[in-house]
């Protein structure tokens, strides 16, 4: 992207796909391409440069709007300060009934905005049964036909239980949203030296080895 400055402020952004027109004076798409950047900061065309150093993981953080501004030769784009979304549920409360924010089917200490808790451990939920779907006709077999379930596989939907409830635990313990972040952070737990291996504190749940 980049931007018009004209004495001192920014003007105009251009995203160099087109043509541009200053004054009276018309400029091909080359401008953006074909140009040094002194030719096109000659005549007031700055390529933004981003500072993404307070811009964070939108899975866990609401980042503020893009403020630009030009200074020292140059045009900037830069984040605010970043705020964690709410890691637990936002309850309706007495004051919102009395304000008639909560819904007909909705009273006081239902939950009103869903926090991350109960997102991920939702998402747990689902993955850990999308795992189990694989291997219930095993399960569907010995209830019609009464055919014994493999050892293997009673022991595989056991081990996706335990660590799908394991995970929730962790999920459920986490102090506040960084804490959830860093349980879905892959990070690489082999010695120096050794081969990468990227692992999460929040582990993975088991698949059948075939």
């Amino acid at each position: 992207m980049f931007a018009l400055v004209e004495s001192g402020s920014i003007t105009k952004f251009f995203s160099g796909n087109r043509g541009i027109t200053i004054g009276d004076n018309q400029y091909s798409k080359q401008i953006f391409t074909l140009w040094t950047k002194s030719e096109r900061e000659a005549i007031g065309i700055y390529e933004v440069e981003m500072d993404n150093s307070k811009r964070k993981d939108e899975q866990w953080y609401i980042n503020t709007n893009v403020t630009y501004a030009f200074g020292s030769g140059k045009v900037t784009g830069s984040y605010g300060d970043s705020t964690a979304k709410k890691h637990a549920d936002t309850l309706y409360t007495s004051q919102d009934k009395t304000d008639g924010k909560i819904p007909t089917d909705k009273d006081v200490g239902d939950v009103a905005v869903e926090g991350l808790k109960t997102v991920l451990i939702r998402n747990i939920k689902a993955q850990a049964a999308g795992i189990l779907q694989d291997t219930d006709w095993y399960v569907v077999r010995k209830a019609d036909a009464g055919t014994a379930v493999p050892s293997s596989i009673t022991t595989h939907r056991a081990a996706v239980r335990t660590k799908a409830a394991s995970m929730e635990t962790s999920i459920t313990n986490a102090s506040d949203t960084p804490a959830l972040e860093t349980l879905y952070t892959y990070v690489n737990t082999a010695d120096e030296g050794d081969p990468v291996v990227m692992e999460r504190p929040l582990g993975e749940l088991p698949r059948l080895e075939v």
